[in-house]
């Protein structure tokens, strides 16, 4: 059963989703970046004991997130939002849980946004993080790539892209609740339609088309599920059995179990999208990064 703190934070996520908007591109994009913008003193109350330094280089931007007790290994973090809000910072309370849990550094990108850089731009910015990593000298063997939501989606699009260049894959992925099909073809947006307490069916496609621009919604680096998932590393992926996008992570899993590939998936009951974004809050979140946390010590098993 969930947790009263899950209970409390369903109802508020409902109460929200009365506000849910199939106005203007504008629109959709402001409320978005105000619904994921992280009250600054939460922000700071998960990263307190954690050293945040700001990178700014020719070609992106993002953060170092050391906690005190850093012990060995790297996770390049894509944040959710649609691909046209959130932050590195704005998603702190996520990626720093991970950090201490998983005793690994995180380097949060914050990739360019649409509407102002449409696709591929997010990609092509997790791409040049990547490269900018192994510039650094860290082995592939001791990095992970991690994203929730959008940020999820773009782990397996990065992992495509990366494996297409011909450059050494990362040890392993973790996707909390990832978005894989802006073509919005999948079952549970119909089967979990009067159950998730996040998004309506009908937002899906609109969110993704401002992505998107004209690009089609069934290219596979912006859509990962309609790709040739082989070759891949190790991957997690969770959900929620009531979120819309369950069958995003569902699909992905089997595809990559069938290619031969090493996958886990782990369904979370009666939550909403993205509730790891409340490690600290809620014991589910802190359950689920636990388990990424162990998946990264031991991702084959």
């Amino acid at each position: 059963m969930p947790s009263w703190q899950a209970h409390c934070a369903n109802a508020v996520v409902r109460w929200l989703m009365r506000y849910e908007t199939n106005g203007s591109e504008r629109t959709m994009v402001l409320m978005a970046r105000i619904a994921t913008a992280t009250p600054l003193a939460f922000q700071w109350l998960r990263t307190f004991g954690v050293k945040i330094d700001r990178v700014r280089t020719e070609s992106f931007r993002g953060e170092w997130q050391v906690p005190r007790h850093w012990e060995h290994g790297t996770i390049l973090y894509f944040h959710g939002g649609g691909y046209i809000a959130g932050s590195a910072a704005g998603y702190r309370p996520l990626t720093v849980g991970l950090a201490r849990l998983s005793g690994r550094r995180v380097f949060s990108l914050d990739y360019r946004r649409a509407p102002e850089h449409r696709f591929p731009a997010a990609l092509d910015d997790a791409v040049l993080a990547y490269r900018w990593l192994l510039d650094q000298g860290l082995e592939p063997g001791s990095l992970a790539l991690a994203g929730d939501s959008a940020g999820g989606g773009l782990v397996i699009a990065a992992l495509l892209r990366l494996r297409d260049l011909g450059l050494p894959l990362p040890a392993a992925g973790l996707c909390f609740c990832p978005w894989t099909d802006l073509a919005a073809t999948g079952e549970s947006l119909r089967t979990n339609a009067e159950r998730c307490w996040s998004f309506r069916p009908a937002t899906i496609p609109r969110y993704a088309r401002i992505y998107l621009g004209a690009a089609s919604d069934r290219d596979p680096y912006a859509s990962p599920v309609f790709g040739n998932l082989s070759g891949l590393p190790p991957l997690l992926l969770q959900a929620a059995s009531n979120e819309l996008l369950l069958d995003d992570a569902r699909r992905i899993h089997h595809q990559i179990r069938a290619a031969g590939g090493v996958s886990r998936l782990e369904i979370f009951d009666d939550l909403f999208h993205d509730w790891p974004i409340l490690d600290g809050f809620m014991p589910e979140a802190r359950q689920a990064l636990r388990q990424a946390a162990a998946f990264l010590d031991d991702p084959t098993c």
